[in-house]
């Protein structure tokens, strides 16, 4: 213990000496969050509404009225011909438009089925489904007031859905990513500084001084970890601080589970960074090969963004190695569900495994070194 502590003095005194890059491994976390945090946003509103009204009635003002009072959608422009829509649509003055035929209001008082048309911008898939689904409700509450109007004694309903959401009843989309976001800039800031620091002094030659002294290879390497471990945690807490004030993170959780998965989750990220520096001999590869094992499958293949389900089956399988995937799962059944840490032990034990795994082979990489 007593080499550990020395190796991790001499280490935190030679990260003290540089403040600049003290302050970044401190603050740029924290504006990593907010850039992404803004950028990032599922949310899909204000979406420009172009109509082509044929009809010209009460009733087709008033299915107008639905889709701009929906808040979902606002109105870009009246326009008179095909031509106009597609000429709006060419110039993404607005992302669909909604067709009304002529005979709309004799259809809807006389009951007779009548089609109404919402062309949609497909440039962007994701969007465009979204759009198309709020054009459907809207479209589909908008015929049952119709229908209720025209009968005069209206049927009541067989079936009533009253639906609830659960963890997130606004449909955020910040609750989503905004976890995703903790686990992404945490893993990359820790892996880039460790990998950093450790391959600066393969090239500052200082390195072969630690060599020479009587210290083995696993205190060496717990000794380097020590001071990128507090600073990485309080780092994190930073994020997570933000997240809370300036994102409505929410905390149901239990915040000794929250530690102790942070933790977890950040060794082995530091571990990560060891074995880059054992692979590694200057700052520019190892940066390079930071970015790429940290950057890329945490982003990818960790349920960040894209959903696990949705992956090929051999992609799913690959992701029970990423340690995002698990801390991930932990971290928003923490903050939004209040999971207890009973059932998160296939998380906490994923992530034990992995730090152990990469800090052995760090070991044997670095003891091949040294010898």
């Amino acid at each position: 213990m007593r080499t550990i502590l020395a190796v991790a003095r001499k280490e935190l005194r030679q990260i003290r000496r540089d403040r600049q890059t003290l302050l970044v491994m401190a603050f740029v976390p924290v504006f990593f969050l907010l850039l992404y945090g803004y950028a990032l946003n599922f949310d899909i509103r204000d979406i420009a509404l172009a109509v082509e009204d044929r009809d010209g009635t009460p009733e087709s003002r008033a299915l107008v009225s639905a889709f701009v009072s929906s808040g979902y959608f606002d109105l870009a422009g009246t326009v008179y011909s095909a031509s106009e829509a597609e000429r709006m649509l060419d110039l993404n003055t607005a992302r669909a438009v909604l067709v009304i035929p002529e005979g709309f209001s004799r259809d809807v008082r006389t009951g007779v089925r009548t089609p109404v048309q919402v062309i949609v911008n497909g440039d962007n898939a994701n969007t465009a489904t979204t759009v198309i689904g709020y054009a459907t409700s809207i479209l589909r509450t908008a015929g049952a007031e119709y229908e209720s109007l025209r009968r005069t004694t209206p049927l009541p309903a067989m079936v009533v859905v009253e639906p609830r959401i659960w963890y997130n009843p606004e449909l955020r989309s910040t609750l989503f990513l905004v976890p995703g976001l903790i686990a992404y800039i945490t893993m990359l800031m820790a892996v880039t500084s460790t990998a950093l620091a450790i391959v600066k002094e393969k090239e500052s030659g200082t390195i072969e001084q630690v060599r020479m002294a009587p210290v083995a290879t696993f205190p060496f390497i717990a000794g380097k970890a020590v001071p990128h471990f507090l600073i990485a945690l309080l780092s994190g807490a930073l994020v997570f601080g933000a997240s809370m004030l300036l994102f409505g993170l929410p905390m149901r959780g239990n915040w000794f589970a929250l530690a102790l998965i942070l933790s977890l989750y950040l060794v082995g990220a530091l571990a990560t960074g060891l074995l880059v520096s054992t692979i590694a001999d200057t700052q520019q590869v190892a940066f390079q090969i930071a970015l790429l094992v940290s950057m890329l499958p945490t982003l990818m293949l960790s349920g960040f963004i894209f959903p696990i389900a949705s992956m090929p089956a051999p992609l799913q399988v690959i992701t029970h190695a990423v340690p995002a995937r698990w801390f991930l799962e932990a971290l928003r059944g923490i903050v939004l569900k209040g999971t207890s840490i009973v059932h998160l032990v296939p998380q906490f034990l994923a992530l034990v495994i992995y730090a152990s795994a990469v800090l052995t082979l760090a070991s044997v990489r670095l003891a091949r070194e040294r010898a």
